[in-house]
């Protein structure tokens, strides 16, 4: 089963972008580049808790 995330801007920290993993094979919080709309430039996203 999958399990819903929400992804952060690691720069000015607004919730931008929701997505899935999956539960059992991952351990480590993802990060994906992304295009922040408040900063205006591709931003590193990551997992929140």
């Amino acid at each position: 089963m999958r399990e819903k995330i929400i992804l952060v801007c690691t720069e000015c920290l607004s919730r931008n972008y929701t997505t899935s993993k999956k539960k059992a094979g991952s351990t480590q919080r993802m990060q994906i580049s992304k295009f922040c709309p408040k900063c205006n430039k591709h931003t590193i996203h990551k997992e929140s808790k």
